[in-house]
């Protein structure tokens, strides 16, 4: 079962269904589609994708998700999981724009990286960050990420694959 995890400011709390509308904003959001990689979803499929998460990924035990809550504001959306893009667990973390410059990613990639050691048991995670996300990438070297290999999607654009391991947290 997905637990709940605390940062210093943060709380990672599984979704609950009046999270919704939270979720389906950020996921719209034009610049998080942007340095996500992806195009905007229509928000029927995004509303869809959170029932998935609510009525199979949960109670599947499929992978961890959460939402990113500071002082009962969400702030966000967080994940582990295996994904199709590396040969281990992902690292998934999508701030919502208004809380971008404050800390927050490197909080939540230090409560991810101390999720995946001590309750997953993982020795090394991963993330997929845009060669142009340099934002990203300065806060990936400051944790410790290494640079793994270059990935080209169909449309050319170039993604970094960095990989950490769980025991250094940065």
């Amino acid at each position: 079962m997905t637990p709940v995890l605390h940062t210093e400011r943060l709380t990672f709390r599984p979704y609950r269904p009046e999270d919704e509308d939270h979720f389906v904003e950020l996921l719209r959001d034009e610049e998080v589609c942007r340095w996500m990689g992806q195009d905007r979803v229509p928000e029927a499929d995004l509303r869809a994708l959170f029932r998935t998460i609510l009525d199979d990924v949960y109670p599947k035990q499929m992978f961890d998700a959460w939402g990113l809550w500071q002082d009962e504001r969400f702030v966000g959306h967080a994940e582990v999981k295996k994904t199709g893009n590396v040969d281990g667990h992902e690292l998934i973390t999508a701030p919502a724009p208004s809380y971008w410059g404050r800390g927050l990613g490197t909080e939540v990639a230090h409560g991810l990286l101390r999720h995946a050691a001590v309750n997953l048991g993982l020795t090394e995670v991963y993330a997929m960050v845009g060669a142009d996300n340099a934002v990203s990438l300065a806060g990936c070297r400051r944790l410790g990420f290494s640079h793994v290999r270059d990935v080209v999607g169909d449309d050319g654009k170039v993604t970094k694959m960095m990989v950490i391991p769980t025991t250094e947290p940065g």
